[in-house]
């Protein structure tokens, strides 16, 4: 997962359990809700710079940090991502 990504969602990871946020992270344990995951959209399309199609939002992308990662990464051109986007590794909140 990118850097950036991890980075958009460790502020609710924060208050959660403080645990490194991986691909297997439940969004709805961060206590992302619904009204958070609007939020959470505008700031990934923001950010990426991409908008994510309307078969995309849904529960099952807004899952797991690694569905919704998936979901982000399939909108993101080739020349756009960073170095880090392949990566499945974990980073500590």
């Amino acid at each position: 997962m990118d850097p950036r990504f991890i980075e958009i969602l460790r502020p609710s990871a924060d208050g959660a359990t403080g645990a490194a946020i991986t691909p297997e992270t439940d969004l709805r344990a961060l206590g992302i809700d619904s009204m958070g995951a609007i939020e959470l959209l505008f700031t990934l399309e923001d950010t990426f710079g991409i908008s994510l199609p309307d078969t995309d939002l849904n529960d099952e992308t807004f899952a797991t940090a690694g569905s919704l990662w998936q979901a982000v990464a399939a909108q993101i051109s080739p020349g756009q991502s960073s170095p880090d986007q392949s990566s499945a590794g974990q980073v500590a909140a």
